[in-house]
């Protein structure tokens, strides 16, 4: 049996050879990994995606920021500022019923080293008869002429809302010899001060409506001020908004004391009542950019709740933008110009009209006058401010009157009213 054992044996070993050599071994390497084609690189795992990043949300009050907001520090004086806001509720003192010849502050100066004998000739230079208010301004200033023979000569230089030419203008009126007189209505502040303080030293100057930095003048004729229009407007936007609301706000152009210090007491309201004021722009009084303006902001931030307007003759075309994006009416505030108040009171609007009176143009000849008869004179001439409301507004609604007259002319008792004005009377 030996030699059958050796044979077993030598068959199961070289069974074995076989199997190995066939790779049927149960014993296992670790694979080699492939290095994958440099033209197909190896697939990783995708990463998980995250979601897209959100635009980030408008910051509020950032438009408190743009460039059209900033105050000219120049025109700025937060004394001034509170002054303006306590003389809103003042009892002015003067003829009642006549604001024209009203003040609310006691500041007589003595006129009588300009007193003449008349007759005179009474000359102005006039930023420009360029805007709605400004016509009826004029309007009002040359019935005030007429009503008073020692004014013999009238002479009126339109500047076109130029500051080169108004500045020319000042020279030749000085250098012509004939005036007894200056009244100046100034275009821009800054660049008409020059050119005033040159006439103050040829003959008395009285300047109203627009100021100039410096105290050379006869007397400085206007209203309370642009602080007051500013505040007044704001206030009433953020006593009936609420906190948080989004507001645009309008302004006419840069670099006119009245406008400035307007801006600058909205400016202030609107950052201590928490409004979210989304945009500041200049409409530059025009309708057509107004609506455009207003448009974009109801596009981009969804819902306006209010609009504040440094002058109100686009108003309505503010309104308007709103009608046609079917957006709700915004608390707003315009001026007393008809086609606003009537649409006030048409549609019921939240609305007030702080106001600029064009019944300073008359103060201006009737101070003029006083001043070269040697008269006393409030310098500054410090005119009351009163504003349109709810409670007062169909008192100031004037049927027959075209849509940008401004119901604060003082001019309804002058001869030629309505007419002169480009109304027509009631039957």
């Amino acid at each position: 049996m030996k030699p059958l054992r050796i044979l077993f044996l030598m068959l199961a070993i070289m069974l074995m050879v076989a199997l190995v050599a066939c790779g049927g071994t149960t014993t296992t390497e670790e694979p080699v990994a492939e290095e994958p084609a440099a033209e197909e690189p190896a697939a990783e795992e995708p990463a998980a995606e995250e979601p897209a990043a959100e635009e980030p949300a408008a910051e509020a009050g950032a438009g408190l920021g743009m460039e059209a907001a900033a105050v000219a520090e120049q025109f700025f004086s937060q004394e001034d500022l509170d002054r303006s806001i306590a003389l809103i509720d003042a009892t002015p003192m003067g003829p009642e019923g006549e604001p024209w010849l009203q003040y609310l502050e006691e500041h007589p100066v003595d006129t009588s080293q300009y007193a003449k004998e008349g007759p005179y000739t009474f000359c102005f230079s006039n930023a420009g008869v360029n805007n709605p208010w400004r016509v009826v301004g004029y309007n009002t200033m040359q019935a005030e002429v007429e009503q008073h023979p020692e004014i013999a000569e009238w002479i009126h230089v339109d500047a076109e809302g130029s500051d080169e030419k108004q500045i020319s203008d000042i020279q030749d009126l000085v250098a012509g010899g004939n005036c007894d007189i200056l009244i100046v209505s100034p275009n821009t502040t800054q660049a008409l001060t020059p050119a005033v303080e040159e006439a103050c030293q040829s003959l008395p100057v009285v300047v109203f409506d627009r100021g100039v930095q410096t105290d050379c003048p006869a007397t400085f004729v206007q209203p309370i001020g642009g602080y007051a229009f500013g505040y007044t407007g704001a206030k009433f936007l953020a006593d009936n908004l609420d906190e948080g609301a989004k507001v645009v706000a309008l302004r006419i152009l840069p670099g006119v004391d009245v406008l400035e210090t307007r801006w600058a007491a909205a400016k202030q309201v609107f950052e201590q009542e928490g409004i979210d004021v989304v945009e500041v722009a200049f409409g530059d009084g025009n309708n057509d950019k107004v609506k455009t303006i207003i448009t974009d902001a109801i596009q981009k931030h969804g819902q306006i709740d209010g609009v504040w307007m440094d002058a109100g003759a686009t108003a309505v075309a503010a309104i308007e933008a709103f009608e046609d994006a079917g957006a709700p009416y915004p608390v707003i505030n315009g001026e007393d110009q008809q086609d606003f108040l009537v649409k006030w009171q048409e549609e019921g609007l939240t609305a007030i009209a702080p106001t600029f009176p064009t019944f300073q143009w008359r103060t201006a000849v009737i101070a003029a006058l006083k001043v070269l008869q040697g008269e006393e004179v409030p310098d500054p001439w410090r005119l009351p401010q009163p504003a349109v409301t709810q409670e007062n507004l169909d008192q100031f609604v004037q049927p027959g009157m075209p849509p940008l007259h401004y119901a604060m002319c003082g001019c309804e008792t002058m001869p030629g009213f309505p007419e002169r004005w480009g109304g027509t009377a009631s039957e």
